[in-house]
């Protein structure tokens, strides 16, 4: 070999080492984005909440979002408590649920009440980078106009949680598209008058399905605007969601690793976080671990 084409193959050798070493770390990180919604075994939470989470993290997840902040705490801990048992466990928790509802806003004074700033403040503490609010109570869509300016409250939220280095945001059910006010849906309502770089979205594409709404549509409507995505799937049901219940990932309607894909590329959705509430049968604790196991198979 002489001296050109010893350069020319080391330098291959580097480059190749470089890009394989990339696409190890590039698949790591996606990976890292793959999270579990605690709903999703909220009867586990409720009697066992250490040795839940600690099976979630022997699963492989790595990012949980909890549905529990009752009093001030977090499953019964304190923002402080909960963030060390996370850690310990090699668990980070970018998203939260809590209702944003009428104890939260005060309407005389204009202004956020004390409960929803410690909320917020708790938020923080344990590492999220959204306060999600997965339900808009009833009294706030009755009509066209007082659905706008509660919008405007959504936006000071979001000026609120940057204080702290987060987002407020939203999660969708079914009848935000189901329902209309002035002839125009909810969620159209709520995604024309709220500032993108305040609230961000968080699309449940399996919620939607019974009140008309589909995921691809919205992401072609609204591109760049879901920042979270509830991954689920969906099968008929007698009992939810306008007759839909969720089940394991591809057995149902929804067509998740379209929908998952295209979030990426077009939603601007970086937080993929399986949630599955109903089922058929299996416990709650296996459906999860089943279903992490597909969406990886995906390449995630």
């Amino acid at each position: 070999m002489n001296r050109r084409e010893f350069v020319s193959n080391t330098a291959m050798t580097i480059a190749g080492s470089f890009l394989a070493s990339n696409s190890v770390f590039a698949k790591k990180k996606s990976k890292n984005a793959v999270g579990v919604q605690l709903y999703s075994v909220r009867d586990d939470m409720k009697n066992a909440p250490l040795d839940t989470l600690k099976k979630v993290a022997a699963m492989g997840y790595k990012n949980v979002e909890h549905a529990n902040y009752v009093n001030g705490k977090f499953y019964g801990w304190e923002a402080k408590e909960f963030r060390k048992i996370l850690d310990d466990l090699g668990l980070k928790m970018p998203s939260g649920h809590t209702v944003f509802g009428k104890g939260h806003w005060d309407e005389g004074k204009q202004e956020f009440t004390d409960t929803w700033k410690k909320l917020v403040e708790d938020a923080a503490i344990c590492g999220q980078k959204y306060v999600i609010s997965p339900w808009l109570d009833i009294a706030y869509r009755k009509d066209f106009d007082q659905l706008k300016r509660f919008m405007e409250v959504f936006n000071k939220n979001g000026e609120l949680c940057k204080g702290s280095g987060m987002k407020f945001g939203y999660h969708n059910h079914d009848f935000e598209f189901s329902l209309k006010l002035s002839s125009v849906k909810v969620y159209d309502i709520i995604m024309q008058n709220t500032d993108p770089s305040l609230v961000a979205q968080q699309l449940d594409i399996g919620n939607m399905y019974g009140g008309g709404g589909r995921a691809a549509d919205l992401l072609a409507q609204y591109p760049g605007r879901f920042e979270l995505m509830h991954v689920k799937d969906e099968i008929k049901s007698e009992k939810e969601h306008g007759g839909w219940e969720s089940a394991i990932l591809g057995v149902g309607v929804i067509g998740v690793k379209e929908i998952v894909e295209m979030g990426k590329k077009l939603g601007g959705t970086t937080q993929f976080i399986i949630e599955q509430e109903s089922y058929q049968g299996k416990a709650p604790i296996d459906c999860i671990n089943e279903d992490l196991k597909i969406i990886k198979s995906w390449g995630y």
